[in-house]
């Protein structure tokens, strides 16, 4: 008997849909989820994923696919502080990461380039070449897709990890002092940015998928056109974590 796949699906005689195999541990550390969540995701049929005991069977361009959709990046390969091997520390708070990056207000930008202009500017101690390095990647990355996720929300950030310029993880609220157009997925113009700098790939992967749990949430969205202090805002981004780490566990 074929096994069965996400959502009740089965796997062809040949297997084709799938491509990778990895175990849930590690699957879970590419995807930037917690295995417990990971692991009721595949028995709800909500992620493209077939797990048979602990090991997972999917084709990496449909997670892939899945992963965008659902503001997630997925990894194909194995990454630890250095880039090569898997870090087993636990990553920082969403809320510790926003609180070390600082929250902004009135940012002027006439388009989603100066937006990106002027967040950057808030990144300190960066030399100039640095800097400039930093929003070279920043729009090479726009230039694949769009980071503005929808309801004016977008969460720029480099293709790759910041090396050597920055050794702890930091996310740069930018409130903008009028709403730009960002080629966003819902094409509305956006009015916060979350500038995430990470120094390796399974960070990233922990934060964005935190905020965008944040950032999904309409009534948080109508929060944030009100342009909360930054109590106000980390109060609610550790109720947020709080929710999230109970719907986890």
């Amino acid at each position: 008997m074929n096994p069965t796949g996400p959502g009740g699906g089965r796997v062809d005689g040949d297997g084709d849909w799938i491509g990778m195999e990895l175990d849930i541990t590690e699957l879970a550390n590419r995807l930037g989820l917690r295995t417990g969540t990971l692991d009721r995701w595949i028995r709800q049929g909500r992620i493209p994923v077939l797990r048979v005991n602990d090991r997972c069977m999917f084709k990496a361009n449909a997670l892939e696919q899945w992963a965008r959709k659902h503001n997630l990046l997925f990894s194909t390969r194995q990454h630890d502080e250095a880039g090569t091997t898997r870090d087993e520390t636990d990553p920082e708070s969403l809320l510790q990461v926003m609180q070390r990056g600082g929250v902004f207000y009135g940012i002027p930008a006439s388009d989603a380039d100066d937006a990106l202009a002027a967040a950057v500017r808030q990144v300190p101690d960066l030399s100039d070449s640095d800097r400039t390095a930093l929003l070279d990647s920043l729009r090479e990355r726009e230039a694949m897709a769009s980071t503005g996720i929808g309801n004016g929300v977008a969460i720029p950030h480099p293709r790759t990890p910041i090396e050597g310029s920055i050794d702890s993880p930091r996310i740069f609220t930018c409130f903008l002092e009028k709403p730009v157009h960002f080629s966003a997925v819902d094409d509305r113009p956006v009015f916060v940015l979350f500038l995430m700098l990470s120094p390796t790939v399974k960070i990233h992967l922990h934060l964005l998928s935190r905020l965008s749990f944040c950032v999904r949430n309409t009534d948080f969205v109508a929060f944030l056109q009100k342009q909360p202090d930054p109590d106000a805002l980390f109060s609610r981004i550790a109720e947020f974590e709080q929710a999230l780490e109970a719907a986890e566990s």
